[in-house]
Formats: structure tokens, sequence, C-alpha cells
């Protein structure tokens, strides 16, 4: 892949009005590299790693997205990751400022692998991300997850895809 693109975000079928159907082609085992790649970058609390405000975090940045004209399915992204038991990061890719959010980019080479089930095997998909990287002779660096939908629409679509996406560090 090009430097900051990602593969299509296809939202054609969304029967639930909330998050699209996520249609894995094109997602699995794809390389992406991104050079000071714009984001938005928000945080939701957690107990025990157990999201508290996620949805309220999310509605309120796909909102101010939305008004500021940033959302793009050819570059559409959200990596998130755990800071602690306490907290996560959410990086969401766009090419615009969003005024009163904190803006950020990321540098990199990524590894990405789709996953199906439910959320609670990330920890078994963190560990296989980082074997991923080390069978192709990298060193593994953060481990994010673009969690496709939430989980009523996971529900709903009778499948909860999540895409694993892995920085890869040089040997």
């Amino acid at each position: 892949m090009k430097t900051n693109t990602v593969p299509h975000y296809d939202d054609s079928i969304n029967t639930t009005g909330c998050c699209a159907k996520f249609n894995p082609d094109g997602w699995d085992r794809q390389e992406l590299h991104f050079r000071d790649k714009p984001f938005l970058r928000a945080t939701t609390r957690s107990a025990m790693h157990v999201p508290l405000n996620m949805g309220q975090v999310f509605t309120r940045v796909g909102t101010r997205m939305a008004e500021n004209g940033a959302v793009d399915l050819d570059n559409w992204l959200i990596l998130s990751r755990d800071l602690s038991a306490w907290q996560s990061e959410h990086l969401f890719s766009t090419d615009k400022d969003i005024p009163d959010e904190e803006m950020t980019t990321l540098s990199g080479d990524f590894i990405t692998k789709v996953f199906e089930g439910p959320y609670n095997k990330a920890k078994d998909w963190h560990e296989q991300m980082q074997e991923l990287v080390r069978a192709d002779g990298k060193v593994p660096g953060r481990v994010f997850f673009f969690y496709t939908t939430c989980p009523r629409c996971a529900k709903a679509y009778g499948q909860n895809y999540i895409v694993g996406i892995a920085e890869t560090l040089a040997a």
C-alpha cells in the first residue's frame, strides 16, 4: 500500500442505522505505511479494561468530524489501544484539523490481521499480532485494534470483525 493509505471501508450495507456491516475484503495481511499521518486523538475511561464512556466519546468525535467535513471512507480507520486498565486511546484517521480536539500524527510501518469473535478475545489477538510481526522477522511495537462495529451492531449482523494492527520495527 502507498504511504498514508488504508483499505477502503465499505459502508454499503447498513441495516442498523448505526454501524455499517464490515466487509473484511482487502483488510487482512495488509502492510500499512504511515508518515506523519494525521489523526484526531481521544481517550476513554475504563474499569479494568472495560470501557465506560466509549459511546459518548465516539459520538462526540463522530459528530465533530462530520460537522467539519472530515469523514472520508477511503481513509476511515480508528486505532484503539489500552494505555492502562483505566484508560484507552483512540486515533481517528482524518486529513483535516478539527477545532477544539486534540490532533496528532502517526508514523511507522504496520501489518493487519482480521479477527472475528467477541471483544474479550483481544488479549489473545494482541499476542497473535505480536507473533505475526515476529514471524516476518521484525520486532513488534504498539498493537492497535480497529473495532469495526459497536457491540449492538455486531450482534445485529451476527459477526464481530476486529482488525488487529501491529507496528513492525526493524530487527
